[in-house]
């Protein structure tokens, strides 16, 4: 009788030590997507306070978005080398911190040099947040579950996009920064009660296991293949992301919207399309007991919807944010898609994988943005869109119709 006791208590606390990780790594991510959308919300308002004229807010802008995506490049490999080397916790505790602190003095910038800086800086922060709480809570769930553990902190994530969306629309921008650094450290406060990853635990007591080594991808060709086409298969959700919402006003104008399209509202509505599809794309996923199948799915919607999306003929400001709304359902496959990379490589290079993927996806906005910019007066904004994101969107599907099916996978394997 005590040993089944003890055994039921055991349970109990596994559940409640599961459940906990879930919910700070959900709130984290929301914290996360919070502040990366933040930015491309208040662009406008913010350098025109600086005293930018029209153009140059464009430009700059742009600038500003490259410069951030390129410290979550650079915060991905260092994050996500850190998580396999000292434990996923760390680099929880380590990017929350960095981020929050920059995005709160961001509503103190007074010159776009010392904006830059905040930018970059917050962008190394909020690379290592997903990666970290990813493989955390991928490792603590059962194979067969592990999809909605995902799906869960996935979906919070867009929740943080729409808090975003709504808090750059009713509030200053300085007060939204205030909000997004205030959030993150309390957060920080949550994360003190997560335990460490017992898978990680078992492999850092084995011994001639390289940890969070880059260089195993160069030296083993399979590894690097996967990676590439893990890396094309999230390509086509940035594409979205990054150009078409960050570039929504623009867009709206190329189409000849009746009423003005600001980047807040499309956002907002691209968000609210993507939890959607967030949820739908993972409950799928578990009902075809298939990664693949889902993710392909949910690419030849998006095709359909860009489609659709570049071909409208004068549209009113609310046939724009519907097709904003099914842009982002279309784009649902992103929950799959962490779960699919997460479990397409060992223990030793999981959080590698999980904290660079995504930040490579973001930071493929650098090259698209610049072949927009060479191909925009010759095809226009609407061609070179439509250009971009249809080549992505085929390159995925290929991809993912080539990767190895990873549904129950066991994760308790490591790379050499």
């Amino acid at each position: 009788m005590s040993y089944s006791f003890e055994l039921q208590t055991e349970a109990i606390m596994q559940r409640k030590t599961l459940w906990f990780a879930i919910l700070v790594s959900a709130l984290g991510y929301f914290v996360d997507v919070y502040d990366i959308i933040l930015f491309s919300n208040v662009r406008i308002p913010s350098l025109k306070s600086l005293g930018l004229s029209e153009e140059e807010i464009t430009s700059v802008g742009l600038s500003l978005i490259n410069i951030q995506l390129t410290g979550m490049l650079l915060g991905g490999i260092a994050f996500g080398m850190l998580g396999d080397k000292r434990g996923r916790l760390s680099i929880l505790f380590g990017s929350i911190f960095l981020y929050s602190s920059a995005t709160l003095a961001n509503a103190f910038v007074t010159t776009v040099p010392m904006y830059a800086v905040l930018r970059f800086i917050a962008g190394i922060g909020l690379a290592g947040e997903l990666g970290g709480g990813i493989t955390l809570v991928n490792e603590l769930m059962s194979k067969e579950k592990r999809g909605l553990g995902t799906m869960i902190i996935a979906t919070a994530g867009i929740c943080g996009g729409i808090a975003s969306g709504l808090v750059s629309h009713f509030m200053s921008w300085q007060s939204a920064y205030v909000l997004g650094g205030l959030g993150g450290f309390i957060l920080l406060l949550l994360r003190i009660s997560v335990k460490e990853s017992p898978l990680f635990t078992q492999m850092n007591q084995q011994k001639n296991v390289r940890q969070g080594d880059p260089l195993l991808f160069f030296r083993t060709p399979t590894l690097l293949t996967k990676y590439l086409k893990c890396l094309l298969v999230g390509a086509p959700f940035w594409v979205f992301v990054g150009l078409f919402m960050t570039f929504a006003p623009e867009l709206g104008q190329a189409l000849e919207v009746t009423e003005p399209v600001t980047t807040g509202l499309a956002f907002l509505y691209f968000n609210i399309g993507l939890g959607m599809g967030d949820l739908s794309s993972s409950l799928l996923s578990q009902w075809l007991q298939s990664r693949r199948y889902a993710v392909m799915i949910f690419l030849a919607c998006s095709f359909i919807c860009v489609t659709a999306f570049l071909t409208l003929n004068e549209p009113s400001s609310a046939l724009f944010y519907f097709f904003c709304c099914a842009l982002g359902l279309s784009s649902g496959h992103w929950a799959v898609f962490l779960m699919m990379a997460t479990e397409q490589f060992g223990t030793n290079l999981r959080t590698t994988v999980s904290a660079s993927l995504p930040n490579f996806v973001r930071a493929m906005a650098i090259p698209f943005s610049g072949l927009l910019v060479c191909i925009k007066p010759h095809v226009g904004i609407l061609g070179g869109l439509g250009g971009i994101a249809l080549l992505c969107i085929l390159l995925a599907f290929i991809a993912a119709y080539c990767l190895p099916e990873t549904f129950a996978k066991t994760l308790d394997f490591v790379e050499q």
